[in-house]
C-alpha cells in the first residue's frame, strides 16, 4: 500500500476502533443506584408570644437650665464695703440674704436732711391750719357773704399740705436709697459669676453678679411629631385653666464617674413647632436639683449638664414586643406552624424604636415567632426549632424598661452549618 493511501485510511481505522471500544464500554457498565433527595431542615430559635400590657417610652435629650436666671444690679452709686461669704462663683444664698453692701454714709445724710425738711413742712402745715381756722371765724363774724378761699387761707393751707407730702416723699426716697445700699438676693439661688468686689465703685445700673434660682431646674426636650402619639402630654387651650402636670420623665447622665438618674415631670408644651426639625419641645421640671438625698445616693443635677431623657408614655393593651430583627420587610414576621414549617405573617407594627418592635395585631397568643436571622427563607420551608421562654409581665426595672417586654435574641443568632453541626 502506498504512503498516500496509508495517510487516508489509517485515521479512519483508528476512529472506527475507538467507536467500537466506546460501544462495548457503554453496554458493559453496571446500572447506577439512585435515592430520593433528603430535605434539609435548619435549626432556628423561636419564642411563643404572650400578649401583655406594655408601657411606651419616648427617648430624647436636652440640657439642664435654671428656671430663673438674672443679673443682680446695683440701684445706687457708691463704693463696695463688703460682700457675703456666699458671694462667689458657685456659692449658694437664701432669699433676702445681703450679698453686697455699699457705703451708706451719703444716703444716711440724705435721710437726715429729708427728715429736717419734713419737720419744717409739718410746722408750716400746722401754722396754716391754725391761721385758716382764725380766718374762717373772722369771715363769719363780718358776715360778708360767701367765703373767699384766699381770705380764709384755704389756698395757703393746701400749699403747705402739698409741701409736707413732697417732703415726706423725699424722705421715703432717701430711706429707700439707704436700704438699696444693701443688695439682697431676690430668690434662693446660686452665683454663676461674680462681677464686683470690696473697694470697687459701682454706679446705678451696673451688674454686680449673675445669679440663678435653684428651687427647680428645667430641661427643654425635643419630641418628633411621630412620637407625640405615644405620650399623654398636657394640652393648653385659650381660656382654659392649666391642666395637671404631664407624664413622668427620667433623666440620665454620666456624672462624676458614674451613671446618674433623676426623676422629674413634664410641666408644659411650648407653643410652636420648630420650623427646621418639625419637632415639638416639651419642658421637664426637676424640683430641688441641689438637695441632698437622705442616703446621699443622688448627685446634684447641675445646670448645664447634658442629659438623656426617657418620658413615660401610654400603656398599650395586648402588645407583643420583639427584637426589631425579627420583623422582616417592615411589617412581616416568620411564624413556625404546627408542621414545623416557616410561614410569612403580616403584622401591625405600632412602633419601632431602638432594638424593639411593638406589635399590636397579626399575632395570637401561643404563636411561635422565628427570631433567628436566616439568610435565605421560603414560605413553607421545614425547620427544626429551639424554644425561648416567653417573658412574663413584671414591674419596671432599674433600667427604666418593662420586664414584660417579650424580647427576642439579637441578630447574632444566625444559623450556621459547619461540618454538619448547626448552631441557632
Amino acid at each position: 500500500m502506498s504512503d498516500k493511501k496509508l495517510k487516508i485510511f489509517l485515521p479512519v481505522i483508528i476512529l472506527l476502533i475507538g467507536a467500537a471500544v466506546m460501544v462495548v464500554m457503554l453496554k458493559s457498565r453496571s446500572p447506577v443506584a439512585t435515592r430520593p433527595p433528603k430535605e434539609y431542615a435548619p435549626l432556628v430559635r423561636v419564642i411563643e408570644v404572650q400578649p401583655s400590657m406594655h408601657r411606651l417610652r419616648v427617648t430624647t435629650q436636652g440640657t439642664v437650665k435654671p428656671r430663673t436666671e438674672t443679673s443682680l444690679v446695683s440701684e445706687v452709686a457708691g463704693r463696695v464695703l463688703n460682700v457675703a461669704s456666699a458671694f462667689a462663683a458657685g456659692g449658694f444664698f437664701e432669699k433676702g440674704q445681703v450679698l453686697v453692701r455699699i457705703d451708706p454714709r451719703d444716703y444716711e445724710l440724705a435721710v437726715v436732711t429729708a427728715r429736717g425738711q419734713v419737720a419744717q413742712a409739718q410746722v408750716r402745715a400746722q401754722t396754716e391750719e391754725a391761721q385758716a381756722k382764725v380766718a374762717r371765724e373772722e369771715w363769719k363774724e363780718l358776715g360778708r357773704g360767701e367765703e373767699s378761699p384766699l381770705a380764709t387761707r384755704q389756698l395757703q393751707l393746701q400749699e403747705a399740705r402739698a409741701a409736707l407730702a413732697s417732703a415726706e416723699a423725699a424722705l421715703a426716697k432717701a430711706e429707700l436709697n439707704l436700704a438699696r445700699t444693701r443688695i439682697r438676693a431676690p430668690f434662693t439661688g446660686r452665683v454663676r459669676e461674680k462681677l464686683v468686689d470690696v473697694g470697687q465703685y459701682v454706679a446705678p445700673g451696673v451688674p454686680v453678679a449673675s445669679i440663678f434660682a435653684v428651687d427647680y431646674v428645667e430641661v427643654r426636650l425635643p419630641i418628633p411629631d411621630a412620637e407625640l402619639a405615644f405620650l399623654d402630654l398636657p394640652t393648653d387651650y385659650r381660656g382654659q385653666a392649666k391642666q395637671n402636670d404631664g407624664p413622668e420623665v427620667r433623666l440620665r447622665a454620666d456624672f462624676a464617674g458614674k451613671r446618674r438618674q433623676w426623676t422629674g415631670r413634664i410641666v408644659r408644651v411650648e407653643g410652636e413647632i420648630d420650623p427646621v426639625s418639625r419637632a415639638v419641645h416639651v419642658v421637664a421640671q426637676v424640683d430641688d436639683p441641689y438637695g441632698r438625698e437622705t442616703d446621699g445616693s443622688t448627685m446634684p443635677l447641675t445646670v448645664g449638664l447634658f442629659v438623656e431623657a426617657e418620658i413615660v408614655g401610654r400603656e398599650v393593651a395586648h402588645a407583643i414586643v420583639l427584637d426589631r430583627s425579627a420583623v422582616r420587610g417592615g411589617d412581616r414576621v416568620l411564624v413556625v406552624d404546627n408542621e414545623d414549617r416557616l410561614r410569612f405573617r403580616d403584622v401591625d407594627v405600632l412602633r419601632v424604636a431602638g432594638n424593639e418592635a411593638v406589635i399590636v395585631g397579626g399575632l395570637q397568643e401561643g404563636d411561635k415567632v422565628c427570631v433567628s436571622a436566616l439568610e435565605a427563607v421560603t414560605d413553607g420551608m421545614r425547620v427544626r426549632t429551639i424554644s425561648d421562654a416567653a417573658v412574663s409581665t413584671e414591674p419596671q426595672t432599674e433600667t427604666g424598661m418593662d420586664t414584660g417586654d417579650i424580647r427576642a435574641p439579637a441578630a447574632r443568632d444566625t444559623v450556621k452549618v459547619m461540618g454538619g453541626e448547626e448552631t441557632p
